[in-house]
């Protein structure tokens, strides 16, 4: 019995009982039956007197025994029809609910329990459905999650990878040169003169290690930092003082724009250094006599500068670590190819949308920020 289905179970059950009622029913009326006895009284007269008395129960008894065997049938008919319709209704909805948690537990995306009724497994039903909703949601923000580690741990071996090839070249040609000065070869004698270079490299070297550390602390920075509301206008007014100085000296023209009052929920400190960078990238990059301008598009943040537009091929890598371009090799020009690194970093981690482009008239390139 354990092992069987629960439509025949729950039928065998109702049959049962339902034939337990029958028997207990017809002992009973055979048991107790009235002991009946009619008295009969006729005094049409009173001179005449008729008195007559009889006894049913016998009679009662041999009807009962006669309509057994047809009551019997007639309700075993009737409880097996009884038993099956109310089987069928209680299992029903439960086989149904089985079926679907069975595909369920298949990760089906389409399975859902389907009982209209509003009891209590209907209500059961509805349980079922929303705690699988919530299930399958919670996996699809694991998957998310799971990619966007993958991500993040590809981005971090990327990053010590080029942070080692990158350090290996100051770290080589600084051995080389003191290997070659304890020796006493050739030109390498003259301390005075490679004393002060070797001590370039290391401080080349210090400042390369601090901004790799500073980079590699970035995201966990950004999202440390809570998000606050950004009066945007009154920001870029002040972080644009330094650059302008600066464009001023180099002879480029500093446009600020900012006629429009734009706020924002983000983290301003965050923000600041990314655009920071862009400016810096953007006074750097110009030419005497071209112009830097920043102004607001609608709920954009436009940062554009004249210069010979970047190759689409180049383009694509700017936002690499340490990536510099075959025009910017050099340290003392082309930086440490951290900067758009540490944009891009800042940006993603702060949800911020962006993009960075050629322009055709004037010549240059532009960087949009969605302040959305």
């Amino acid at each position: 019995m354990k092992k069987m289905k629960i439509f025949p179970k729950t039928f065998l059950y109702t049959l049962g009982l339902m034939l337990f009622i029958i028997f207990v029913a017809h002992v009973l009326l055979y048991l107790f039956v009235p002991k009946v006895m009619i008295d009969v009284s006729i005094t049409p007269h009173e001179e005449l007197s008729l008195s007559t008395a009889f006894n049913v129960e016998q009679y009662v008894t041999q009807t009962i025994l006669k309509a057994l065997p047809f009551s019997s049938v007639c309700c075993i008919i009737i409880s097996v029809i009884c038993s099956f319709w109310f089987s069928r209704k209680i299992t029903v909805p439960i086989k149904h609910i089985g079926t679907m948690t069975e595909q369920m537990s298949r990760m089906k995306k389409d399975a859902v329990c389907n009982i209209s009724s509003e009891d209590e497994i209907g209500a059961l039903a509805d349980n079922i459905n929303h705690l699988y909703r919530s299930l399958l949601s919670a996996i699809q923000n694991l998957e998310i999650e799971k990619q966007n580690v993958s991500e993040i741990e590809k981005s971090k071996v990327d990053f010590l990878r080029a942070a080692s090839h990158e350090l290996k070249t100051p770290v080589t040609a600084l051995n080389s040169t003191l290997e070659n000065m304890i020796l006493g070869v050739g030109k390498y004698k003259d301390y005075d003169v490679y004393l002060p270079e070797c001590k370039e490299m290391t401080e080349q070297l210090a400042e390369m290690i601090h901004d790799i550390l500073e980079t590699s602390r970035l995201s966990i920075s950004a999202a440390s930092e809570d998000a606050v509301q950004t009066n945007i206008s009154k920001t870029l007014s002040t972080l644009c003082e330094p650059y302008i100085l600066i464009a001023e000296a180099k002879g480029v023209l500093f446009q600020l724009e900012l006629s429009e009052d734009i706020s924002a929920l983000l983290p301003q400190h965050m923000f600041e250094k990314a655009v920071s960078n862009i400016l810096a990238n953007a006074v750097a990059y110009t030419e005497t006599g071209k112009t830097v301008s920043v102004y607001f598009d609608n709920n954009n943040l436009i940062i554009e500068n004249e210069c010979s537009p970047i190759p689409a091929e180049i383009l694509r890598h700017l936002f690499e670590p340490f990536y510099r371009p075959d025009f910017a090799r050099n340290r003392d020009d082309g930086g440490n190819g951290l900067g758009l690194y540490i944009v891009a970093t800042l940006f993603h981690t702060m949800g911020i949308s962006y993009s960075f482009a050629p322009m055709i008239q004037p010549q240059g390139m532009r960087f949009t920020i969605n302040l959305k």
